[in-house]
């Protein structure tokens, strides 16, 4: 499998001049010129996560793609996450095939539990049904992705389907993975159902989280699947600058003023501002540097997990959009070369 790099946004309300948050809808239209320049510098992927927030307003991803696919030709597109346990399973798909109806063979979803409640309330749902939701909701998109015509009948719905058809049809199947924070039940939920894994990573150290590979691929081929077909991706948070020093220092000010207003919205504590900078360096697991420092990590997770694709969340915090291109465009046409280059003379 070729080795991917990207990029994955869940929106950033940008900032005024006065430090008041500016309009949600600028978030929107940051990404979408975002996209078009991942596309432009040779990068392979581009993630658009699901948040019902202020700070991070990008709360419909699969809108996000359709618009996405209209305006790329080549770049792959995914939602990353959708919060499946509070979405209409039905409906993702068929947004999703929309979008591979214009761009065929680009499109992917992320399908996820989500990293907290706060979409239960806000579609009416209750949050003690988180897990039963989700398996649910999960068995039946890959159930509408696998065949035109369905039929099935599980816990989340009041009334069994019994031969339905869903439409339009791309002309391949979606890839859909299994998005997990690390939990070790969806590692084994994601051999189960046959599923590639992709890991949301907020800390930890490369050494912990290769553990996840090798469990997720020995369960793989204890499964009986073909051991060829294990797949895993990583997204973390990170940026690139043009020195390693101006990219810690500007990643710390805006992660950390992100990581603060959002535990606010969700009533938690945030984390201190000394352990974020700890995890910014090769010890952790928040890929923050120059674009020479940026691929040596890479290449070292690749090494003890043996992941296919890897994608960093860079606009955080309200951080500037010239920043965030800025990062874009190292990581497309300095870190990607480094990486494809040393991964070939392997």
């Amino acid at each position: 499998m070729t080795f991917e790099l990207g990029v994955y946004s869940f929106g950033n309300t940008p900032r005024l001049e006065d430090g008041r948050r500016g309009p949600t809808a600028q978030a929107v239209r940051d990404v979408l010129e975002a996209v078009k320049l991942a596309e432009e510098v040779g990068l392979d992927y581009f993630g658009v996560g699901e948040h019902h927030m202020r700070a991070m307003p990008l709360s419909s991803p699969t809108s996000l793609v359709n618009a996405a696919a209209a305006s790329t030709s080549r770049i792959k597109l995914s939602t990353a996450v959708s919060v499946l346990s509070t979405d209409d399973p039905i409906r993702v798909f068929q947004q999703l095939a929309t979008a591979a109806a214009i761009a065929p063979g680009r499109i992917e979803t992320v399908a996820g539990r989500g990293s907290s409640t706060i979409t239960f309330p806000l579609f009416d749902h209750d949050e003690h049904d988180y897990d039963v939701l989700y398996a649910s909701k999960l068995e039946l998109l890959m159930a509408v992705n696998g065949s035109e015509n369905v039929s099935f009948n599980g816990p989340h719905r009041k009334r069994p389907l019994q031969n339905a058809t869903v439409f339009p049809r791309p002309e391949v199947p979606l890839k859909i993975w299994l998005g997990t924070g690390g939990s070790p039940d969806s590692v084994y939920r994601a051999v189960e159902l046959g599923l590639p894994m992709f890991l949301g990573i907020l800390g930890g150290t490369p050494e912990h989280w290769a553990q996840y590979g090798r469990a997720y691929r020995a369960a793989w081929v204890r499964a009986g699947h073909p051991s060829e077909q294990a797949d895993i991706a990583v997204a973390v948070h990170g940026f690139v600058a043009d020195t390693g020093a101006r990219a810690r220092a500007t990643y710390l000010e805006y992660e950390h003023r992100m990581m603060a207003e959002g535990m606010a919205e969700l009533g938690r504590p945030a984390p201190r501002r000394a352990d974020r900078a700890a995890a910014f360096g090769p010890g952790g697991m928040v890929f923050v540097g120059s674009p020479d420092e940026i691929a040596d990590r890479i290449l070292h997770l690749h090494g003890l997990l043996g992941h296919t694709r890897q994608i960093l969340q860079m606009d955080v915090g309200g951080m500037p959009q010239r920043d965030f291109l800025h990062g874009i465009e190292l990581l497309g046409t300095k870190v990607l070369p480094q990486i494809r280059t040393e991964l070939t003379a392997r």
